[in-house]
């Protein structure tokens, strides 16, 4: 474990080893689980504000779910979620032809269309933020959809903290993350 300013990281991300590998997975963490993906509050915000770029990228399912309930709804603990189409993948979800799942926000944001990524939880994923006690505690998130990037990633060497080095400079900032990996770099000697 490392404590870097309000941050608690957990041992399970300093040691994984991690590459997406999405030919293998499909995304399947887009579309499984009980709940959406969770949403900063100021990222509700930034989804409505630039709905209608998203929009051309969605399925109508998605369009649905969106204009009847509105862009976030609520997980069990009563947290920021995005909506879900027949409770089963996220509303902002859209497949390619061979089934993989893709982001409607990530395509019009890289199509120059948004200003907004995708929600930092998704590009952050397969890492979950839990904030208690003041502090965030940044782990990893282990699902068996995701063996496929433990394999990839052992056979790499990569580690998950560098693979995830983008989104985790998003959510936290460069020093923070400068300090990550002269921290690991410390525990793994």
């Amino acid at each position: 474990m490392i404590i870097i300013d309000n941050t608690i990281v957990s041992q399970d991300f300093l040691d994984a080893k991690f590459i997406c590998d999405l030919p293998r997975c499909k995304g399947e963490c887009c579309v499984a689980g009980d709940a959406g993906a969770p949403l900063e509050e100021n990222e509700i915000g930034d989804i409505e504000d630039n709905l209608d770029a998203i929009k051309p990228y969605m399925r109508p399912e998605g369009i649905a779910v969106v204009e009847e309930n509105g862009v976030f709804d609520y997980d069990e603990n009563v947290q920021f979620v995005t909506p879900l189409v027949n409770d089963s993948e996220c509303a902002f979800v859209v497949f390619h032809e061979n089934g993989t799942a893709f982001c409607a926000i990530e395509k019009a944001f890289r199509a120059g269309k948004c200003s907004f990524h995708k929600p930092v939880s998704c590009h952050l994923y397969p890492v979950r933020l839990v904030e208690k006690n003041g502090f965030v505690h940044v782990n990893y998130h282990q699902w068996s959809i995701c063996v496929p990037a433990k394999r990839k990633g052992q056979k790499e060497g990569l580690p998950l903290y560098k693979f995830l080095k983008e989104p985790l400079i998003r959510r936290f900032g460069a020093q923070w993350y400068n300090q990550l990996e002269k921290e690991a770099g410390r525990k793994n000697r």
